[in-house]
């Protein structure tokens, strides 16, 4: 087999998830010494990549591009991350479309798959480093409640009719293989990162693909997990730190080695807002055989959700510089 890349003297990072919170972690990473992979989720089904999904067929593209924003070189310009994250706020069939998202499904149509439309938007955007989907096939996420309902597609995890209700399995369908590039990234990895972002739609869906087990025991890697900073009503309601913990390890077949957690200070004001849906900040419960790393990594600026928008997004975020420099210190 071929080497996945020229070796490197630099540590091996992968970063796993999808979304804004992985999104945060590469940005930071994007500034360090490190050979920087990331293995992202491919179910998400709603918004402007569901759409994009449903019209032509291929792979969401939605955190890919996520991803792509956070690691293309800009040379102190924000003009090239901005565009990959563009929405249009206008328009009858562009409304609510991601530019970054239109770019990569051209991509895939011209490509052929969606591996080689990352590497053809890596030598655009002058990726620093690289980018492989969790797996190659085109999956929905099946979500089983413990009242016994199932729900087929990622974006019901968002479905406040399901809020309050706790989920007891996922899974994909049709179940899918882990991508050989990935699997190999994760052996050779020196330090896995797994989150922050939502357990159960960012997260778990890089976990359960067939081979995700297999490749996190033969890695020598520590796997450091970064709990979410805020419940999630429709998906992780009442949940424990502890409780993150445990379903991670239950689909990943081991128990991180680090867990990172905030005990920072959240504003009234924003606490306000997430308990208005029922959220609240996950408690610090933990007690595995793993090390704690707690700090105050709560990002000052709180974020705004965009008209355009379809898909709710969280109001805090993890701060990127404390989060990077804790990273870091456990290379």
């Amino acid at each position: 087999m071929k080497p996945l890349r020229k070796p490197s003297n630099k540590p091996k990072i992968v970063v796993i998830g999808g979304g804004t919170g992985t999104f945060v972690v590469l940005s930071g990473l994007k500034n360090e010494s490190v050979d920087i992979t990331a293995i992202i989720s491919v179910a998400d089904s709603g918004g402007s990549t569901g759409r994009l999904r449903d019209e032509f067929g291929f792979q969401p593209v939605g955190d890919l591009r996520q991803s792509l924003a956070a690691l293309a070189r800009d040379n102190g310009e924000t003009w090239i991350r901005d565009l990959l994250l563009y929405r249009f706020t206008n328009g009858k069939e562009l409304k609510g479309h991601n530019l970054g998202n239109l770019i990569l499904t051209a991509l895939q149509d011209m490509a052929g798959s969606t591996p080689k439309a990352l590497e053809i938007a890596g030598k655009i955007f002058r990726l620093d480093g690289h980018i492989y989907p969790s797996t190659l096939e085109n999956v929905q996420l099946e979500v089983t409640y413990s009242d016994g309902t199932k729900v087929t597609g990622e974006h019901h995890l968002d479905n406040k009719l399901n809020g309050g209700k706790k989920i007891i399995d996922i899974r994909l369908k049709p179940q899918a293989k882990l991508y050989d590039k990935a699997a190999e990234s994760i052996q050779n990895a020196d330090l896995i990162i797994i989150g922050p972002g939502d357990l159960y739609a960012s997260i778990l869906p890089n976990i359960i693909v067939s081979g995700s087990k297999e490749a996190f025991l033969a890695t020598q890697a520590k796997i450091v997990y970064i709990v979410n900073l805020m419940t999630r009503y429709t998906q992780t309601p009442n949940m424990s730190a502890q409780d993150h913990v445990n379903v991670l390890s239950h689909y990943l077949g081991r128990q991180p080695n680090i867990v990172i957690l905030n005990n920072g200070p959240i504003s009234h004001q924003i606490l306000k807002a997430y308990e208005a849906e029922h959220e609240y900040p996950v408690a610090d419960d933990l007690n595995g055989k793993y090390q704690v790393i707690r700090g105050d990594f709560v990002s000052t600026a709180s974020v705004q959700q965009r008209a355009a928008d379809a898909v709710k997004r969280s109001l805090l975020r993890h701060d990127q510089q404390e989060l990077t420099k804790a990273i870091m210190e456990l290379i």
